[in-house]
């Protein structure tokens, strides 16, 4: 079939009543996922879903039916993926995170969606958190404004911390956000901001080859897919440079890296099991607030720390949610 037909075939399917979408064979309702990154990262989030459907009292093969699609950290694979999806005709769409939520939006206003990620408001998904007003709602994480937790963790374990280095995912749109502000904390704390941008996992030896030559005192890893399953290599690169690396995501932590601040994933992708099931009830998601994740929590990797012959302060320490060693 060619792209053009596909789309129009989607615009269609996009466009049918909320009733026939919802009509499966078997009379099992039929939900598809949407994720930015490779299906092994997802093991996690995945089973925390569907132990949350479980306990709900969904079963699959039973009384429902799952159907996944991952781009791999191509972000520009989820148009294609988001139309197959909706093609399937599903009664819920649950897409993770923010650019999965975008391409899904775009190409339907009709199927409900239960997006995971950053800031529904500010891009456009939802009308507000407590009365989303359309065919969103989900969980919100709004990890822009984590940026500049990142650099008061990098001058803590560097006191004369003076230039650092970004790593940018310019295909995700939360990281325009997210580098603006970077830079005005860098700015206030007079550190020179050296932000390193990648398109995609192919991108990130270049990217290691541009750091090589920057002279930095610390490596800042931004929120993003790409960067989360890529989390050995980069950890891997910031040891052999004897580089401290401050990340978004715990999973970088377990993966080598020395410090993250910021959510659990799994843990709060498990609260997008309500949704679905209220939505599978009749609820409709206009109707439905937007939870926003409100805990984080800071690990620190000893190991990692020692590797590099850095000291972690016994005040961060102190701090800690979680200390690997």
């Amino acid at each position: 079939m060619r792209r053009r037909e596909f789309v129009g075939l989607v615009g269609g399917v996009a466009a049918w009543p909320l009733a026939a979408l919802a009509q499966q064979p078997g009379g099992r309702p039929l939900v598809g996922l949407l994720f930015t990154a490779i299906k092994p990262f997802y093991a996690g989030t995945i089973a925390a879903f569907s132990e949350g459907m479980r306990k709900l009292g969904y079963e699959e093969g039973r009384n429902i039916q799952y159907e996944y699609r991952f781009a791999d950290g191509y972000l520009d694979r989820l148009p294609d993926l988001a139309a197959e999806l909706i093609l399937l005709k599903p009664s819920v769409i649950v897409t993770v995170p923010l650019p999965a939520s975008l391409a899904v939006h775009r190409l339907t206003k009709t199927i409900p969606i239960v997006a995971f990620g950053a800031d529904p408001v500010g891009f456009g998904l939802v009308e507000s958190l407590s009365h989303p007003g359309g065919n969103v709602t989900g969980i919100a994480i709004f990890s822009e404004a984590l940026a500049a937790k990142q650099l008061d963790f990098a001058r803590e374990l560097i006191p004369r911390l003076s230039r650092v280095a970004m790593l940018i995912n310019v295909r995700n749109p939360l990281h325009v956000p997210q580098l603006k502000e970077m830079q005005a904390a860098t700015a206030d704390a007079n550190v020179d901001l050296v932000s390193v941008e990648v398109r995609g996992p192919d991108d990130l030896e270049e990217a290691f080859a541009t750091l090589v030559h920057q002279n930095i005192d610390a490596l800042l890893v931004s929120p993003d897919v790409v960067f989360l399953q890529q989390g050995k290599q980069i950890a891997e690169f910031a040891a052999s440079r004897r580089l401290p690396t401050v990340n978004g995501y715990r999973e970088h932590v377990l993966d080598g890296g020395l410090l993250s601040y910021g959510p659990d994933l799994s843990l709060d992708f498990g609260r997008t099991a309500i949704y679905v099931d209220k939505i599978l009830k009749g609820a409709k998601p206009a109707n439905l607030p937007v939870e926003r994740s409100t805990k984080f929590e800071l690990l620190i990797n000893l190991k990692a720390a020692k590797a590099i012959g850095l000291t972690i302060p016994p005040t961060l320490l102190a701090r800690a949610d979680e200390v690997i060693e």
